[in-house]
């Protein structure tokens, strides 16, 4: 598996706040294993909380975490507020995973996070804007992104599992 910098810079190094207010401090994450997805509450993909969740619960011990980023781009499908949203999470999937506040993934008002993860190709060699919610970014301990997967891609698909064991060791 290939670990990539896309601008030579940890997407990890970016600032972005939490999902109910103050610093994410993505910086926390250095050494782990991360699983950035941009979710949304309303989307036909939504069910794969329950995927992320288990995956985040499976390896968390390993140093591994799921890193929610809510995003209403597509078609308005996040459009709640931070208590909303949070709320919708744990009571409807029982999301224990870090979320950021919602953000722009795609366009003019792209956050820096994305403008360092969609430079990276999935194993189909789609790069660039993101395609729809739920799609799925691994960054490696060394704040390198190893995979990307599509999102329609299930976060315990065999590819994601394996990718996320690799990143492991």
């Amino acid at each position: 598996m290939t670990t990539a910098n896309i601008t030579g810079d940890s997407p990890l190094d970016v600032e972005i706040g939490a999902l109910q207010g103050g610093s994410a401090r993505l910086d926390q994450y250095a050494g782990q294993v991360v699983l950035v997805v941009n979710v949304a509450s309303k989307c036909g993909l939504t069910p794969q909380y329950s995927g992320l969740e288990r995956l985040h619960e499976r390896y968390a011990e390993r140093g591994f975490t799921v890193l929610g980023v809510p995003c209403n781009q597509f078609m308005g499908q996040e459009p709640g507020s931070a208590d909303e949203i949070a709320e919708f999470c744990s009571a409807t999937y029982g999301v224990t995973f870090p979320m950021t506040e919602k953000i722009e993934v795609n366009g003019e008002g792209r956050h820096p996070l994305y403008d360092r993860l969609t430079g990276f190709a999935d194993a189909e060699g789609h790069s660039g804007d993101i395609r729809w919610n739920f799609e799925k970014f691994l960054i490696g301990r060394d704040g390198g992104i190893v995979a990307r997967f599509a999102p329609q891609t299930e976060p315990e698909s065999e590819q994601v599992v394996a990718a996320v064991e690799s990143a492991l060791g």
